[in-house]
């Protein structure tokens, strides 16, 4: 295997994992962090031994993991948030997403991209028309204001983040991995040297930093430093908001500075997440019989979380109905339940795709599409012995670039976080002067039909894609579960497959995420796979499924590839933290597990 030319690591060469690896539950009495990076987990610990709580401790491990994963995540994305309070046993959501120009039509957008045909026309990711307001730097204060402790400020949240920033880190393997492969299109475009490390020998003086590497943004630092000084006016007014403006309007977008200010006076909307009853089969600590029922918690609309929720409402449907046998330990990834899993998230993707949009737009609430009647009408149309043909939409299944995190702490709260740039690296358009990438979220509105939701409008939130989420004990609202999966469409179904992984077959969060997985293809505006191609019902399979799976799955009419190396990251990578309570003592203990397919750990506070 060759070396990088500091010989202290092996080359980025696509290597998923050399060797296998088995990884522990990690378990704590005080509190656990689980993210994509140990960096990340050691700031968030920071904030929690100065007396912050799990939001507080969230927002520092999600601008730390800015610096080192930025191909994922940053300041210039969007975030979602759901916080439990333990004191009142509740659950509240934050939608940290940003709107549309409010100066440019859909008009506008289809003659200055020239798209003449409506239906299968897409925004450009790499386009200025694709950068939405940035919600991220307003959701990182709010969640502070809203939900933190208020024994720290937004100043000492941000510290680890703008440290780490001005004195450098070395970079994680798949961090890295991502950033290479996209360095030469950074190079390319404007002030796209910002987000690569300095090297004389370089093209251009400028690369991507290899595993092992060091890697600081000064630049990042001064950003940073200004929302903790100013709040979110530091960010949506004065020199970033003017850096946002100028670089979006350059390369065709149509942001202005009133739209950045206006964001900034307003900030994220603190919202009621959505619930759905799940019955629980697989016996635990808190329940050796088995039976029981929690509650699943997702973000609302414009974020994609129902989808999750639709899928596991028709498999329950399914089994309440006699459909669908009750599964046990040994049929987990067996073709009869892939089967079903599979077939329910085809039809709560069909529904998904229709609804999910600005909240703010008139449409039935998410209630309403989880009614149980509903729910039994979307199970009549699985057939267990074919598989469905997907409908033509004109758009195939892309990956995602998100980072998801989870946080609880010694007094019971707990964070569950997504921050996103949308794409690897976003639009690939970096403000001059500020260090981070802008999103891509405007590629997710759709451009036709006319009376399509989710339709493009000025001021307007797209389909987004980032799902936080959490499971509560039904008979008394107390903390089950802190999860979620990042990743593009991948998030409600790999949300699907760890709540059944946990709940019917019984599986700890460790395994519960190292369990291979299944991807359908979605169709997701300014996502295709292949413009070429009008739709995908390409069922992509993880290697570790049985070949006899994949062979049966064929044979049920599904279009199976496997997936193998570092084509994995189409799996998304997750984090999940559980609550039992030890038997004899009765101690609360949480029990964590970080992503196998990821940098990162479950690491607990003492």
């Amino acid at each position: 295997m060759s070396r990088n030319p500091t010989g202290s690591y092996p080359a980025d060469d696509g290597v998923f994992t050399p060797f296998p690896s088995r990884r522990s539950v990690v378990h704590s009495t005080k509190g656990i962090v689980s993210t994509v990076s140990p960096l990340a987990n050691e700031a968030a610990l920071r904030i929690l031994r100065q007396g912050g709580n799990a939001a507080d401790a969230a927002v520092a491990a999600a601008a730390v993991l800015n610096l080192v994963d930025p191909a994922m995540t940053g300041i210039g994305g969007d975030a979602f948030s759901l916080f439990y309070d333990a004191k009142t046993k509740t659950v509240r959501a934050l939608n940290g997403s940003g709107r549309s120009a409010q100066s440019a039509t859909l008009e506008d957008v289809c003659r200055d991209l020239d798209i003449s045909d409506r239906v299968y026309g897409t925004i450009p990711t790499s386009s200025g028309i694709a950068v939405t307001v940035p919600g991220g730097a307003a959701a990182w204060a709010d969640v502070v204001e809203h939900f933190g402790s208020g024994k720290v400020s937004l100043g000492q949240v941000l510290a680890p983040a703008i440290e780490l920033a001005e004195e450098g880190c070395p970079i994680s393997e798949i961090a890295s991995y991502f950033w290479v492969a996209t360095e030469d299109e950074l190079r390319g475009r404007p002030n796209g040297n910002e987000v690569l490390k300095p090297d004389p020998s370089a093209p251009g003086g400028y690369r991507a930093p290899r595993a092992g590497e060091f890697y600081k943004s000064p630049l990042l630092a001064e950003t940073f430093r200004r929302l903790a000084e100013h709040g979110r006016a530091g960010f949506y007014e004065g020199p970033t908001a003017e850096a946002i403006v100028q670089v979006v309007r350059d390369l065709g977008g149509y942001l202005s500075l009133e739209d950045l200010k206006d964001h900034g006076k307003t900030g994220s909307e603190i919202s009621q997440p959505v619930s759905l009853r799940v019955q629980a089969s697989a016996s635990s600590n808190d329940s050796p019989s088995g039976e029981y029922e929690v509650d699943l918690w997702e973000h609302p609309p414009n974020g994609q979380g129902i989808v999750a929720q639709i899928a596991l409402g028709i498999i329950q449907s399914l089994q309440k109905q006699g459909k669908l046998r009750k599964f046990e330990a040994r049929d987990h990834n067996s073709p009869d339940y892939l089967h079903a899993v599979i077939e329910a998230l085809k039809v709560a993707f069909s529904v998904g795709t229709w609804y999910i949009t600005d909240p703010s737009v008139e449409g039935p609430t998410p209630e309403s599409l989880l009614a149980e009647e509903r729910l039994d009408k979307l199970a009549e149309t699985f057939n267990p012995a074919q598989a469905a043909t997907l409908p033509d939409s004109g758009r195939g299944y892309k990956i995602s670039d998100t980072i998801y995190l989870a946080v609880t702490d010694a007094e019971g709260n707990a964070c569950s976080f997504v921050n996103s740039v949308a794409e690897t690296f976003g639009s690939r358009i970096v403000p001059p002067g500020t260090g981070f990438v802008l999103q891509s979220r405007g590629a997710g509105f759709h451009l036709a039909p006319d009376n399509h939701p989710n339709i493009y409008a000025p001021g307007k939130r797209p389909y987004n894609t980032i799902i936080p989420a959490m499971l509560t004990n039904a008979d008394d609202g107390s903390l089950h579960t802190v999860f979620g999966v990042m990743g593009g469409a991948m998030q409600p179904q790999g949300h699907v497959q760890i709540v059944l992984n946990m709940l019917m077959f019984g599986m700890n969060p460790q395994a519960a995420l190292d369990a291979p997985r299944v991807c359908i293809g979605v169709s997701l505006p300014g996502k295709s796979t292949d413009p070429t191609k009008k739709v995908d019902n390409t069922v992509y399979v993880e290697e570790g499924i049985d070949e006899g799976v994949v062979k049966a799955l064929s044979e049920l009419g599904h279009e199976v590839r496997v997936v193998t190396g570092m084509g994995r990251a189409l799996f998304g990578r997750g984090q999940v933290i559980r609550v039992h309570h030890d038997p004899v003592e009765g101690r609360r203990i949480y029990s964590a597990g970080s992503d196998m397919r990821g940098d990162g750990a479950a690491v607990p506070l003492i």
